[in-house]
């Protein structure tokens, strides 16, 4: 008995020990084969990425050119309006005096 126990066991955890080497061969493998259907999936992402980034630089250019324009509106518009104030407080002031 202990001479079937002795050799039987042994040849249950050999067999036990090939079949997990094979069953992670195997994933290993398809792991790799995932890895690069992901590889190429990003690649395919970076090409479209990397084609929107001229239109959108575009529309960068575009409104800082709009913010500048509107900048410069607004700071005459601004100017105008303090030169105005000063304008009437130098009315008033000469007013005063008289």
């Amino acid at each position: 008995m202990t001479d079937f126990v002795g050799v039987f066991l042994p040849m249950i955890l050999y067999i036990c020990g090939i079949v997990l080497l094979i069953v992670l061969i195997v994933l290993g493998i398809k792991l790799i084969m995932i890895l690069d259907k992901v590889d190429r999936v990003v690649d395919n992402v970076e090409k479209k990425v990397n084609s929107l980034n001229t239109a959108f630089s575009i529309i960068d250019r575009t409104t800082d050119g709009i913010i500048g324009i509107g900048n410069t509106i607004v700071g005459a518009i601004t100017s105008l309006t303090n030169k105005l104030m000063k304008k009437d407080k130098f009315v008033e002031e000469e007013e005063d005096y008289e």
